[in-house]
């Protein structure tokens, strides 16, 4: 189905989504750019899917931009030249819908976007968007033998895929800066250290961590209550003022309440299981 990627979904729900061009250490291309947002815009959003887990195959977790392609290897429109402002107004319409826009940057707002739990299983060298696609992601977990880099001031280019609003939320901006300004590659122990990833595993203990973890958050949990937190949470960290946490708090409450919020109230009094029936393609709007 995917030239990049596979995809595969196990009966609890929990899709294992692996970056698949281990020839090429699963650099990022085109074509992959391409297939990872399909991936998260309609596969992922089946609601079959409760979790998903992201690896890479072979050695790499994902090298970073294949730089071989001929051309602007970023696959954007050099003939362009718009003001801030141009973009602005017009970024998702032609010609700055693909000649501007940074292809992460569209993978990344499709994974915040998604409203099921997703896991970064990063099992090797995770460099340049590598690294930054992960961030998206709700929790990383990481490989001994992993090695991330933000390595872009190499390049003499910027972070992207919009990770100058994730990377110093999770680890904080002086940690940020200090691996932007470097852009060293940091060993796990250093990811870890920093707080980029969650936890460190032996190599074969690594997917098993992740698909154990996947599954505690989905097992007997409502799709819904789930989505509505990954939202709440991820938009009031960045809200200038807790009314907006306590506004949208209280509609995803009332929403909730009336609805798989009944089931599970009525198993916790009957000792029972709760049989949920709320679907994540089906959010009650709350802002």
């Amino acid at each position: 189905m995917y030239e990049t990627l596979t995809w595969q979904v196990d009966d609890d729900g929990i899709a294992t989504l692996t970056l698949h061009r281990p020839d090429a250490l699963n650099a990022f291309d085109l074509t992959m750019a391409r297939e990872l947002l399909q991936v998260f815009l309609t596969d992922a959003r089946d609601d079959a899917v409760r979790a998903v887990v992201v690896t890479g195959a072979g050695r790499a977790f994902c090298a970073g931009m294949d730089l071989s392609a001929e051309g602007n290897v970023f696959g954007l429109d050099e003939s362009l030249s718009p003001t801030p402002e141009e973009f602005r107004a017009a970024y998702d319409e032609p010609p700055f819908a693909d000649g501007i826009r940074d292809t992460g940057g569209k993978i990344t707002l499709a994974i915040h976007a998604l409203p099921k739990p997703v896991i970064a299983a990063i099992n090797g060298p995770a460099v340049g968007i590598g690294a930054t696609m992960t961030l998206a992601m709700d929790l990383r977990l990481a490989s001994t033998k992993a090695r991330i880099g933000f390595v872009f001031g190499r390049l003499g280019i910027v972070p992207e895929a919009c990770s100058s609003w994730f990377l110093p939320r999770i680890v904080g901006i002086q940690q940020a800066l200090e691996w932007v300004y470097s852009a060293d590659i940091l060993t796990a122990e250093q990811a870890h250290a920093g707080r980029l990833v969650r936890s460190l595993h032996e190599p074969d203990e690594l997917l098993p961590a992740a698909y154990e973890l996947a599954r505690s958050f989905v097992t007997d949990r409502s799709p819904v209550a789930l989505g509505l937190a990954k939202r709440l949470l991820y938009r009031n960290s960045a809200a200038a003022d807790p009314l907006e946490a306590h506004l949208t708090d209280s509609l995803a409450m009332f929403w909730t309440s009336i609805g798989d919020g009944k089931e599970g109230v009525a198993a916790f009094l009957e000792k029972r299981v709760p049989r949920f029936t709320g679907k994540a393609s089906e959010l009650p709007p709350i802002e």
